[in-house]
């Protein structure tokens, strides 16, 4: 239709207006609907329109005529070119995602909605574009005894470059959970990987500084009248909701983060703490607190915990989020990672997968997540 108006008013207006030039619009819009194929027809049609124009106008051997026809023959041919490098480029960003998506299903496994007496919602947004998994990391594990173990972490740096040293850490851990006897024990295991194997998976020609992981490492026993142990390696501390108050579970001896130096089992840098049925965890990684508002305000997290409605974790979790967005205006700077724990009456040690969406922020359970 549009290339038929425009012939149409070119041949209707004669030949003191001359409005065949007009007829690349066609191609170029089909560009950018549709793919080569419709695009070339498109050329072929504006071409055909403007060379039957010229018959009308005074024949197709003027010198005018003549040049509006190559002009818009190469016009139309270089479109056509761009489109189809459009299309292979389409294709390869396609075939990335999809290894994107493949890489974070394998490497950053989504938790159980149920793992024993727990009840799980989890957050994770990377910095970077077209990407679903960063430096933030975080795991679940059931213990040899009746007990869950749970790491949360942070890479230095983010994006896709801190996913090796990520996934350093979350394969010692699942290895070791269920092996190790004691939360010590297994700390000392993540350290001795990382300093083992740290240098075989960063990129320190390009980024020469210190490498290291800031970690939080848990068990939570089956049993709500046993108390729960964390240690805590550099990590943001966690935040406990107990009867609707919010407490900042900070570490009495914190280890330094992964990665800066070796260390052997310490059992007195464990931090025994209360988590009582009806009781939640919030775990999180530094780009959460660290977001900034346009005024550069950062995120008063233990703050909006405190005045949201905690009546589960998916409803906890919604609320956060949704804010956390509101607070920075929309994107993160930094990878972030979230999980709401709550100890739920129930001490079946009930295993339901996940679903696993396929935004880059993934959300447990409804309400669902704002769109981007």
């Amino acid at each position: 239709m549009l290339v038929l108006t425009i012939a149409a008013l070119d041949i209707y207006t004669g030949r003191d207006i001359h409005l065949g030039p007009l007829l690349v619009i066609a191609p170029a819009l089909t560009a950018s609907l549709a793919g080569p194929r419709l695009t070339a027809l498109a050329g072929v049609l504006a071409v055909a329109a403007q060379v039957l124009t010229a018959v009308f106008l005074g024949g197709l051997t003027t010198p005018d005529h003549l040049a509006q026809i190559i002009a818009l023959t190469t016009l139309s041919a270089l479109v056509i070119f761009m489109r189809c490098v459009r299309e292979r480029r389409d294709r390869a960003l396609s075939r990335a995602r999809s290894v994107a998506e493949t890489a974070q299903r394998v490497l950053l496994r989504p938790p159980p909605r149920r793992i024993g007496p727990l009840q799980v919602a989890w957050l994770y947004m990377s910095a970077e574009d077209e990407t679903e998994i960063g430096g933030d990391l975080f795991a679940f594990a059931r213990a040899a005894h009746s007990a869950t173990r749970v790491v949360i972490g942070d890479v230095r740096g983010n994006g896709l470059a801190a996913i090796g040293e990520a996934s350093l850490v979350l394969g010692a851990f699942r290895e070791g959970a269920h092996r190790y006897a004691t939360l010590s024990g297994l700390v000392a295991a993540l350290e001795d990987s990382v300093s083992r194997n740290l240098e075989d998976v960063t990129d320190t020609e390009h980024d020469p500084g210190e490498h290291f992981i800031t970690c939080l490492v848990l068990e939570i026993p089956d049993d709500a009248l046993s108390a729960a142990e964390m240690i805590n390696c550099g990590h943001p501390p966690p935040l406990l909701l107990h009867d609707q108050r919010v407490t900042v579970l900070h570490a009495r001896q914190p280890l330094p983060p992964l990665g800066v130096c070796e260390r052997t089992t310490e059992d007195d840098r464990i931090d025994p703490f209360t988590f009582e049925g009806g009781d939640m965890l919030v775990l999180y990684t530094d780009g959460v607190i660290e977001a900034r508002s346009p005024n550069g305000a950062f995120y008063p997290l233990a703050e909006r915990v405190a005045s949201f409605p905690a009546t589960n974790p998916d409803t906890l979790l919604h609320h956060i989020h949704r804010d956390l967005l509101a607070h920075v205006g929309g994107h993160l700077a930094d990878d972030a990672a979230l999980l709401v724990i709550e100890r739920t009456p129930s001490h079946r040690p009930n295993l339901t997968p996940h679903p696993m969406g396929h935004h880059r922020h993934h959300l447990s359970g409804s309400p669902p997540p704002p769109g981007r």
